[in-house]
């Protein structure tokens, strides 16, 4: 599958970017749109001040196989994707004068892992970063040595415990990995829970949103 994707296919909602105080960049997971998680927007209520940008993978599929897969399995579709978000954050930055500090990224599932992934080859004081159901992309024993200063960044990483897509090990290696890059690093793994969002990690999301940390 030869996914290539667009950084103009994008969705904005909420405070316009012109008059935003801040922006949460919103990544939808394998077989949905930017829409479906746009409709997250509706539970974030400290969000006052925020614009949000969901760009659109191409076919609703940012890469072709698991995140768990060999990285070149993925390619081109993952190297595409996450040149997406790296344009769009740089355009929030360098055209629409948002400060690093106050650039969020969420994602759920696939989107959860391109924005662990983007995050950790692009270290910067981001506002928070949200990582739903997903973890750092590679297969196992063959993740980078990733370098650079996270800079104490709030970042939240949620997901089942029996997760079928995603495993626990590979979650809490993602925090590991995120700590020892000077994140604020936090995982928290629900029991027996599905594969989706939960109100316990919608309210972190509100909380760090709010205060900028847990």
């Amino acid at each position: 599958m030869n996914l290539q994707h667009n950084p103009n296919n994008v969705i904005t909602q909420g405070t316009p970017l012109e008059e935003a105080q801040k922006v949460l960049l919103m990544l939808h997971g394998r077989g949905a749109s930017a829409q479906d998680i746009l409709s997250l927007t509706q539970y974030l209520k400290d969000a006052t001040d925020f614009a949000f940008v969901a760009p659109q993978a191409t076919q609703n599929t940012w890469y072709p196989y698991s995140f768990l897969a060999p990285v070149e399995q993925n390619e081109p579709g993952l190297s595409s994707a996450l040149h997406v978000i790296g344009s769009i954050i740089e355009q929030l930055h360098g055209e629409q004068n948002f400060a690093y500090k106050d650039i969020y990224l969420l994602g759920f599932s696939q989107g959860a892992c391109l924005t662990l992934e983007y995050v950790a080859r692009h270290p910067q004081h981001f506002g928070g970063v949200f990582g739903l159901s997903g973890g750092l992309i590679g297969a196992e024993g063959r993740l980078p040595a990733y370098e650079g200063d996270l800079a104490q960044t709030p970042i939240f990483l949620g997901c089942s415990d029996t997760d079928f897509h995603v495993p626990k090990e590979r979650v809490l290696e993602s925090e590991r990995i995120l700590q020892g890059m000077n994140a604020n690093a936090q995982a928290k793994l629900y029991k027996n829970f599905g594969h989706t969002v939960n109100d316990d990690e919608l309210n972190v999301v509100n909380k760090v949103i709010a205060s900028a940390n847990f």
